[in-house]
């Protein structure tokens, strides 16, 4: 009997892990790397078609925002969120952060990064357009940066899926804070903000939240996953099914 109850709750804890790491290594998401440091010396192109390298921009809390300049969806909207949060935040962008907006798609140009910029940052940046800078830069240094933030993309054909999320680093390059989504609440990003300035990494409860959820491109909103929400609740089931079996009194 107890070996019984052994390989039944062994099989449970299996199946438990294996859904968890379906999740933690998702063909599209991101996979969190709080604590850790940048690569500094990558080099990119930014909007005025001047080299430079993170090291030398990443002076001061930065909100990096990837995405790619001819999306046909997740894309704007993210940066419609970023755009928004700065209008409404009572921080100075470009005295108490800055925002770093890159491009994973290595045929995006500064052309592209600029004509991107002044559709954005003329409506948002509060006056401050230095405080927002768009980059570019060829496919291996794209794939270093997106792999050391853990930004999972996919190519198909010549565009892209990937997730929405922002991600706030501090002055030294240190990964400090994940914000899921294409909307920020002024609180939330005003504390990555203050946490990226005290090098401090804090972990949030949107990424357990945005599990349950996955962007529909054509209405450009999140909508329930019920894929992911159904192999939680079969396995909920599951559990309690194993416990009650196992608790019911046996007849003699």
């Amino acid at each position: 009997m107890k070996q019984t109850i052994f390989t039944l709750f062994l099989l449970l804890f299996v199946s438990t892990i294996t859904f968890a790491q379906v999740d933690q290594s998702p063909e599209v998401g991101v996979i969190e790397h709080l604590g850790d440091t940048l690569p500094l010396d990558l080099q990119f192109v930014n909007e005025k078609s001047e080299k430079v390298t993170l090291r030398q921009l990443i002076n001061k809390p930065t909100i990096l925002s990837f995405v790619y300049f001819d999306c046909p969806g997740l894309c704007s909207p993210l940066l419609e969120g970023v755009g928004a949060v700065i209008k409404k935040s009572d921080l100075k962008l470009g005295a108490d952060y800055q925002v770093l907006t890159i491009s994973f798609n290595y045929r995006d140009t500064p052309e592209k990064a600029k004509a991107k910029k002044e559709r954005f940052v003329q409506r948002y940046s509060k006056g401050n357009e230095n405080g927002w800078i768009f980059l570019t830069t060829d496919s291996a240094t794209i794939y270093k940066i997106t792999n050391a933030t853990g930004f999972i993309t996919k190519a198909v054909g010549f565009d892209f899926v990937h997730p929405s999320a922002i991600i706030a680093v501090s002055p030294s390059g240190l990964i400090t804070r994940y914000l899921y989504g294409i909307s920020y609440l002024p609180v939330d990003f005003k504390l990555a903000v203050i946490e990226a300035n005290k090098e401090q990494p804090r972990s949030s409860i949107q990424k357990i939240m945005m599990l349950c959820y996955t962007y529909d491109p054509e209405n450009k909103r999140f909508g329930l996953d019920v894929t992911k929400i159904t192999g939680s609740i079969i396995l909920f089931i599951l559990l309690i099914f194993i416990v009650v079996y196992l608790l019911k009194p046996k007849k003699k």
